[in-house]
């Protein structure tokens, strides 16, 4: 008689379920792609004719993933959490976003926008409740410092006229913001509903684009209508689904920590579709990034 080996379990990697990890993965490099997405199809398409486009793909996508699941009805404050998450992170984010990417370059931009995840774990700790620990405090602190360095290493000098950095700024608030209100919209709703209705609510938000997007659909290239097709079914559809699943299952302060690993990824994707050679101190910076988003996970007493 052969005797088995019992099967282990698969252990959570610093604390977090392989399936979470594995969904963090996937948020991170789809939307590390967008960046650059955005950069190639920008000159073809406006700021909200884009964002209306991506967002009527990904709810389309979302909605198809509803089929056959059971509806729960959202109480009177689910659907206000519902709509500011909407409206902030699917609607004017992707419209700041857009805009902000005409004017300044993708490592740049990713850059900026990522002063979000600090607003993200100060909001978490004061408004949900998760307290601020000693460890993410320094993490995010760690983190942003190497943010800051990829972003002046990247050409973060040359910011244009500023209206570029307003939109960038833009973006990180309504971020934030986003994931402040989708937090607790999770605890009770499914995190595939809630996606869904955000994105939908969010491209409600941005029909005052359809004019522009129908005419920029009309004279862009087949290469930037497929790059906007793959806005909405990859770094929308997938990747805010993937997000809303681990967010139902992780402190918000400390997922929105681990997308500083973005902007360094963006360095490479830029290298390697613009020939953007990355610099020295981009390079550390990255370093730099990682380790904020290592120090963030060990655990310590809430501040």
């Amino acid at each position: 008689m052969t005797l088995r080996a019992p099967v282990q379990p698969v252990r959570p990697v610093g604390g977090i379920p392989p399936l979470v990890l594995l969904a963090i993965l996937v948020t991170i490099l789809a939307w590390a792609s967008a960046f650059i997405v955005i950069r190639g199809v920008g000159p073809h398409f406006s700021g909200g004719g884009l964002a209306l486009a991506r967002l009527l793909v990904g709810s389309l996508l979302l909605g198809l993933l509803l089929i056959g699941r059971r509806w729960v009805a959202p109480t009177r404050r689910e659907w206000l959490l519902i709509t500011g998450f909407g409206v902030a992170w699917f609607g004017v984010y992707n419209v700041a976003l857009n805009i902000a990417e005409q004017t300044l370059d993708a490592g740049t931009t990713a850059m900026i926008v990522n002063i979000g995840p600090v607003l993200i774990a100060l909001g978490a700790g004061v408004f949900l409740g998760e307290g601020i620990g000693k460890w993410l405090a320094i993490g995010a602190g760690v983190a942003f410092a190497g943010v800051l360095m990829i972003g002046f290493g990247s050409g973060g000098g040359r910011l244009g006229d500023g209206s570029g950095v307003l939109w960038c700024l833009a973006a990180a608030v309504t971020y934030s913001i986003g994931v402040l209100l989708q937090k607790p919209a999770l605890r009770r709703l499914p995190a595939a509903q809630v996606t869904w209705l955000g994105c939908t609510i969010g491209a409600v938000a941005c029909l005052p684009f359809v004019g522009q997007m129908a005419a920029d659909v009309r004279d862009a290239p087949a290469s930037a209508i497929a790059g906007a097709i793959y806005l909405g079914a990859v770094p929308t559809a997938l990747a805010f689904s993937t997000w809303a699943y681990a967010l139902s299952r992780m402190p918000a302060g400390q997922l929105g920590i681990s997308t500083y690993v973005v902007p360094p990824l963006v360095i490479v994707l830029g290298f390697f579709v613009f020939a953007e050679v990355p610099t020295v101190p981009a390079i550390v910076g990255g370093a730099v990034c990682l380790t904020g988003v290592a120090l963030s996970r060990r655990r310590s007493r809430v501040l």
